[in-house]
């Protein structure tokens, strides 16, 4: 008898035990809610245990990407968007998304044309990603690219980022 109650409280232990473990996707949306908060900081903390499950996790990269691009790690940043971009996302979005996060880190770090390859690739996946075009003519400009850059903020604007038109008022007369 003193068997059959031992194996029933290991049992009933070890379902209370994984019955507390989160999954790699909660951490993920603990990591999305943190941001939301702006602790940039724990999010990275969550990003890094939803990882630690699935190590194939791409919105969990891509997460930690942005959480460290908020905290000026713009490198680490770009590691993680790299990685994300590895891994290839299921929704060509997310992969967009990724490249232009991934060019915005790079244009922060002046790699004016790792950010112009990133942003191409970004509009590559989605043609009408106005806010691709507008980082892209930012960096083209940086390199002294002018005529191209302000296409760039002109198509920024017709696809409705509207602060491309400031730009052009400012840098392209």
């Amino acid at each position: 008898m003193k068997i059959s109650y031992s194996i029933i409280l290991i049992f009933l232990l070890s379902l209370s035990y994984t019955g507390h473990s989160q999954t790699a996707q909660e951490y993920y949306k603990n990591g999305l809610a943190k941001e939301e908060l702006n602790d940039f900081t724990g999010a990275i903390v969550n990003y890094n245990k939803a990882i630690e499950i699935n190590p194939m996790y791409t919105e969990a990269y891509a997460g930690r990407g942005f959480a460290k691009g908020q905290l000026k790690d713009f490198s680490g940043a770009i590691t993680d968007y790299t990685k994300a971009i590895e891994i290839v996302p299921e929704y060509p979005d997310e992969l967009a998304k990724t490249y232009f996060y991934r060019g915005n880190a790079k244009r922060e770090l002046k790699d004016y044309r790792g950010a112009i390859t990133d942003c191409t690739k970004a509009i590559e996946i989605i043609p009408k990603f106005a806010e691709a075009y507008y980082l892209r003519g930012t960096a083209k400009i940086k390199l002294g690219l002018k005529d191209s850059g302000c296409l760039d903020f002109s198509k920024a604007g017709e696809l409705g980022f509207t602060d491309a038109y400031d730009l052009i008022k400012k840098l392209c007369q």
